[in-house]
């Protein structure tokens, strides 16, 4: 193959990467179901879902340091008294809408990674959420870290390996191998193309299936059509009792995908919108914010357990950085440097991980100054999780994991 042949079919794999159940309108699942039957999984089969808090999350009002005097002088207005938190313990406690998460602290199914972030740090949304999906601060990459993660777990492709459930594709998810299955609805079928392609992707006629451009489009399209058939029944089969609070996060149709034996290893939602950019009266919208984020995660755990997939599956959660330290004139908080990250699930080692930022020392701006690397938590989502030994290469450095999964 030339030069030129590998450049078209790039551009035709990335105008076809939600060929498979494209961009729809959002729906809500009913929340009462009958419970289905699944078999045991296998020990090696393990899934990972990431959750994107698109905004940038205030992280120091989401687990808050409330035994740090410092935390309540540069925030004397939005600072969450230490009466009203959920307290894990003696100094931090959780905001007060995360009874889910407070829940799955309890049981020892939540992992707290403090500090997390780069060097340099961007305050633009888009170039830093690009550094967090490619995984590649200051530089950023030509895929996603984790369409590079399914490339190294299948090398070759793979029908419904990689699933965003989004309206459109996440760079983090851009596969040199694999084409993402993109879809937002499970009930609708959309398959989007640029209006000079969809002659090619409407035809039946295979006359022109000599031509390797037009073989690539035929098999891309039917791999599209099988994925959206198999999303759809999964979806339509999937009936559960347990309530994801009022915004699922999507969380519901990876359920639904998983109870239904997809051979997806790779799951990949959001908190959408830009949510948490709150500039402005953060408080209540901040905590109404996490409430939904936190009951969705507690209730797609507990639908695992209820469908015998709760060791198969971990999930990872983020956000594009965190927030200035002080308190803005808004009552909000502008936009910050390090975050926490989280880990839920059956097999984790719940418990803090990484150093807490100094609220004494922060940069010029007022911004946390870093402690862990980012690349570390993905670290240990790819070998502590995934145990593939492969974070090096997916990363493109060395990168020590945590031991949250032992």
């Amino acid at each position: 193959m030339n030069d030129r042949f590998l450049q078209r079919r790039r551009l035709l794999r990335s105008a076809l990467a939600g060929v498979g159940t494209g961009a729809f309108a959002p729906i809500v699942a009913p929340s009462i179901f009958s419970t289905m039957a699944h078999a045991a999984p296998a020990d090696d089969d393990r899934i990972l879902v990431v959750l994107e808090l698109s905004g940038g999350n205030d992280g120091l009002n989401t687990v808050v340091p409330y035994a740090d005097d410092m935390y309540y002088r540069h925030r004397p207005t939005i600072g969450i008294p230490g009466a009203k938190l959920r307290k894990l313990d003696d100094h931090f406690g959780l905001n007060p809408g995360m009874a889910g998460f407070e829940r799955l602290w309890k049981d020892g199914k939540l992992a707290i990674v403090h500090g997390c972030g780069y060097e340099n740090p961007s305050f633009s949304h888009f170039t830093s959420m690009a550094y967090w999906h490619t995984a590649a601060p200051n530089s950023g990459d030509d895929y996603g870290w984790y369409g590079r993660l399914a490339d190294v777990m299948a090398p070759k492709p793979r029908p419904n390996f990689l699933v965003n459930i989004d309206t459109t594709q996440s760079l983090a998810v851009k596969s040199r191998v694999h084409t993402p299955v993109v879809f937002d609805d499970p009930n609708k079928f959309l398959r989007n193309a640029f209006q000079q392609e969809r002659s090619l992707l409407d035809a039946d006629d295979h006359a022109a299936a000599a031509s390797g451009n037009r073989r690539f489009l035929d098999d891309v399209a039917r791999s599209a059509r099988e994925s959206s058939e198999l999303v759809r029944d999964a979806w339509a089969r999937y009936k559960s009792p347990v309530d994801y609070g009022i915004n699922p996060l999507g969380l519901n149709k990876v359920a639904a995908c998983i109870s239904a034996g997809l051979p997806t290893k790779l799951y990949y939602v959001a908190y959408r919108n830009n949510a948490f950019d709150t500039h402005v009266q953060q408080a209540d919208l901040h905590q109404r914010l996490l409430t939904y984020a936190a009951d969705a995660v507690l209730g797609f755990q507990r639908d695992l357990e209820r469908l015998g997939q709760a060791d198969r599956v971990s999930l990872m959660a983020f956000s594009e950085f965190g927030r200035r330290v002080p308190e803005n004139t808004s009552l909000g908080t502008d936009h910050g440097s390090a975050n926490v990250m989280f880990f839920s699930g059956a097999s984790v080692r719940g418990g803090h991980y990484g150093k807490s930022p100094d609220l004494g020392a922060l940069d010029a701006g007022d911004n946390l100054v870093h402690t862990t690397d980012f690349r570390r938590v993905y670290a240990t989502a790819i070998d502590g999780w995934l145990k593939l030994g492969a974070a090096p290469k997916i990363l493109k450095g060395t990168f020590d994991p945590f031991p949250v999964f032992g």
